[in-house]
Parts: structure tokens; sequence; C-alpha cells
């Protein structure tokens, strides 16, 4: 009788429990009716009278353990704040996790920034909100240009001088002006315009615009540029064509296509039914522009193009709808995990 008290006291003081479960079952299994206490309790009364006493003890001490480590182990399940505190189950299978992805609006941003890299262009950055000269007077915007609309900006507080930027035109004005040529730089960023939401249009985009600045550049430089960027972006099928347009800040300025690789020149919604799409605007930046930002003309000149990253994402990927990217459907950015 006292080595099975011995023993079972042992065990009791070796129990642990990874649930309240657990402890309910532990208590069942040595407290209840028919439980392994209770039973030596029952053995207990053909114990020979001389020796009750001593057996008694033991017996009243081994309740007393069970009932105790029992307790012990509910006050540390009530005291529990935390789930990452409960003990952990080392045989447990492994939770699966998730891979992560990143989303396709970085992806081609950062794809975007390794090209230009690749032939000697570094990044810059500049402040959303935005004053006049920067955003609109610096960049040769006459004061009734239509872009200076309340249709198209948003201005803080109705003061005509500070508005989200609708461009990162402004940073290659504030690069200009504290950096002297040669210049060599991209410029990404989010900017804003009172734009009706569609499948094609928001009113929150992301942009690169790059600025080049040296003597002796020329418009073949700007196409060779822009040749270069396409087909490492689209791949080296990927035609393009410049076509004559208007920007303030640029003279000439052009708007480039390429060849729609979504219905593969067929005709869809993203190219309008032509086989082309648009991508981004470019030009010689306009002597004006220099001559606002300290640089003479005379001597120096450079080209400037832009591009909204969602149009290049879409495209690349053959997504219809620009609002699928705000949208935060885990299904559609699931799609994303490993791509480059």
């Amino acid at each position: 009788m006292k080595s099975k008290i011995d023993l079972l006291l042992n065990e009791i003081n070796g129990l642990i429990a990874k649930s309240p479960e657990e402890v309910e079952q532990i208590r069942l299994k040595y407290l209840s009716k028919k439980g392994l206490v209770s039973v030596l309790f029952e053995e207990f009364k053909s114990v020979d009278p001389d020796r009750k006493r001593e057996i008694g003890s033991l017996l009243n001490n081994l309740k007393n353990a069970a009932q105790d480590k029992i307790n012990q182990l509910r006050t540390a399940f009530e005291n529990l704040t935390d789930v990452q505190s409960v003990p952990e189950d080392l045989t447990r299978p492994a939770e699966r996790l998730e891979p992560g992805t990143r989303h396709p609006l970085s992806i081609v941003r950062n794809r975007i920034i390794e090209i230009f890299g690749h032939i000697g262009f570094t990044v810059a950055e500049g402040p959303e909100i935005e004053d006049d000269w920067h955003n609109f007077t610096a960049l040769n915007f006459a004061p009734d240009h239509p872009a200076r609309d309340m249709q198209d900006t948003f201005f803080i507080a109705k003061d005509p001088d500070i508005m989200l930027r609708t461009h990162t035109s402004s940073v290659q004005i504030r690069t200009m002006e504290s950096t002297k040529p040669p210049i060599r730089k991209i410029f990404p960023g989010r900017v804003f315009r009172n734009e009706a939401i569609s499948a094609r249009a928001h009113c929150i985009f992301h942009q690169v615009e790059g600025l080049y600045i040296d003597r002796n550049v020329s418009f073949a430089d700007l196409k060779q540029t822009l040749l270069y960027f396409a087909t490492e972006m689209f791949g080296e099928n990927t035609r393009i064509r410049l076509r004559p347009s208007y920007f303030p800040f640029t003279e000439p300025s052009g708007e480039m296509d390429i060849s729609c690789n979504i219905c593969g020149g067929a005709g869809c919604n993203i190219c309008k039914y032509t086989g082309w799409v648009e991508i981004l605007g470019c030009g010689m930046v306009d002597p004006n522009t220099l001559e606002n930002c300290g640089i003479d003309p005379a001597e120096y000149s450079g080209y400037a193009f832009g591009m909204g990253i969602e149009r290049i994402t879409m495209l690349k990927y053959q997504i219809r709808d620009l609002r699928l990217f705000y949208e935060n459907d885990v299904r559609f950015l699931k799609q994303f995990t490993g791509a480059l």
C-alpha cells in the first residue's frame, strides 16, 4: 500500500497540462469517485489496524498533493493574459504559414528603379504637400493654365499656394535648384488629382519621373533611353512610337506608346482597341524651366519623362481594372507571391 502511494505521489508531482481541458481530465483521473486516489481509500479499509494511522496520514497527504497540483494548474491558465504564454507543445504539428508578398505596385516600382539604375539613374524623393512655385510656376505653367483649376488639384485649406502635388515634377525642380549638372535621377512617388475613380483612373496614384541634364543632351538620347526601358520592362519584342504632344515644361514634347501586350494588337479596353498603349510623356527640358532653377540653358540641355506606375503594372500583369490595386483583396494580392 505504501509503495502504491509513493508511486502515485511521484506521478502527481510531475503532472503538466497544456489546456484547461487537460486539467479537468487530471482531476477526474485522480480525484473523482472512481479516481486512482479514491481507489486507494477503498483499499485502506482492509489495512491492518496497527498500520491504519501511518497509511491514513500518507493517503491524506496524497489527496492534498493531488488537489494542490490541480489548483496550481488551474491558476496558471486563469492568470494567462497572452496566448503566447501558453506552454508550448513541442510535439504539436507546426501551423502552416502563408507566404507573404509585396504589393504589385511596389514590385513594379522597384523594377523601374532597377532598370534605370543600370544606366546610371539614382533615386530622389520630395514632399507630397507642395507650394505653387515647385508644382506649377517653376515648371513654366502659365497663371491661367487649366491644370491650375480646382477640378484637377487638391488645394490645402483653400490656400491657392499650398496643394497636394499633382506630379513628381516638383521634385525635379527641387533637385535642379540644389544640384549642379550633370543630373541623372528618377523620382518615384505618390501624386494626387481631383479625378473620378474608374477602371482607368484614380484620385491617388503613383508616378516615376526621370531627368537627365548635361552638356549636349539630345532627343536621340531620350529615345534610346525610353526604348531600353520598354524592352527591359515588357520584353525585347516590344515596339515603341513617339507622338508629338505638349507639356509646359518640355519643348519639344512627346508621348510614348508601346505595343499592347494584353491583346497583342487585336484591341481591348486597355488600349482602347488601337493596339497601342500610351505609357508616358516626355520631352526636352524647356529652357525657361532650366533658367527658373538657376541652370544656364546655353550651356546645358536635358530631357525629362514621366509615367504612371499603375499603368505599367496593368500592362505587365494584364490587369484590366486599376481599382484592384486599392481594395486590399487578399485573393488578388496572393497572385503576386514570388513575382519579380
